[in-house]
């Protein structure tokens, strides 16, 4: 446990204040700001403040801990931000996804829980195959390509994202796991053309947002690039379909698609696989026990 800090000057309502208080009162807070998870996002913004994880954090909230009056100062403008809905994970410029931390940030989606379904679903995929060929495309932070090759280290994983500052934090994630993934900017409509007819395994949570389909989630909405997000044509299908004809290219005869997409194309993005002529096309629910990943093979 630290030493408490010198106060000084401050007033005997701020004297003693404790690491306890101060997240309870950041807890309430962010609760009313309509924040999903306050409690959690109180913790973790002082952890990130102190430079400890959350355990520490959750110890020194039963000691009685105080925190520095610089790290308080900082705290309260990180509780402000995030009251104003500033992802979570923009403050900290981290995301945790499948066992990894991530470098995250304006520019590039946040990789959301949810999605390690879709790395459940690729493991199964390619759990017989030995020293799998495996192609992520929009990989955004490069978050399941990275997870992939964490989990198979035999696999061949390649990667590929269009937004340069989106690229960048692929990049930096690269560097930080020391994973071996091969990763490439440009279209992913036109990615890994000296693959095509080898790959065993592609992934893909495109942008399938329809256009007129705005996001609920305020985070998602004001923060998450646009690029990301919206898949085109009436029903956010057109990127998909897209990228869904070029794996058609990249996979052997066998090989399997897993795509991600909104909860409302459970139905229709099955539908429109089917009809470009892929086979045992299936859908899975997520966690939470709505349609998120189609499943389908070459």
């Amino acid at each position: 446990m630290s030493t408490h800090p010198q106060h000084g000057g401050r007033t005997g309502e701020e004297v003693g204040r404790t690491i306890d208080h101060l997240v309870r009162e950041a807890t309430t807070r962010l609760l009313a700001a309509g924040v999903a998870s306050p409690g959690p996002d109180a913790e973790s913004l002082l952890a990130h403040a102190l430079g400890r994880d959350v355990g520490d954090v959750r110890r020194a909230r039963l000691l009685g801990e105080r925190a520095p009056e610089a790290v308080e100062t900082a705290y309260r403008a990180l509780v402000t931000r995030r009251a104003d809905r500033v992802p979570l994970q923009h403050l900290t410029g981290l995301a945790h996804f499948h066992g990894l931390e991530l470098a995250v940030g304006p520019g590039v989606f946040v990789p959301r829980p949810e999605t390690e379904v879709l790395v459940q679903l690729a493991l199964e995929a390619v759990r017989e195959v030995r020293g799998p060929v495996v192609v992520d495309l929009c990989t955004g932070s490069g978050a399941v390509a990275l997870a992939l090759a964490a989990a198979r280290p035999d696999a061949r994983v390649g990667a590929v994202e269009l937004s340069p500052e989106a690229f960048r934090y692929a990049e930096d994630n690269r560097r930080r796991t020391g994973l071996p993934v091969d990763l490439r900017r440009g279209r992913a409509q036109e990615a890994f053309d000296d693959l095509v007819g080898t790959v065993d395994l592609v992934t893909c949570n495109p942008p399938y947002i329809p256009p007129d389909a705005v996001p609920v989630d305020q985070e998602v909405r004001d923060h998450d690039p646009a690029l990301a997000l919206y898949g085109g044509g009436e029903d956010g299908l057109r990127i998909p379909l897209e990228l869904a004809d070029h794996a058609l290219r990249l996979l052997r005869p066998g090989g399997v698609l897993l795509m991600e997409h909104a909860d409302a194309q459970g139905v229709s993005l099955p539908r429109a696989l089917l009809a470009q002529g892929w086979t045992e096309v299936s859908d899975h629910l997520d966690l939470a026990g709505r349609p998120r990943v189609s499943r389908a093979v070459r």
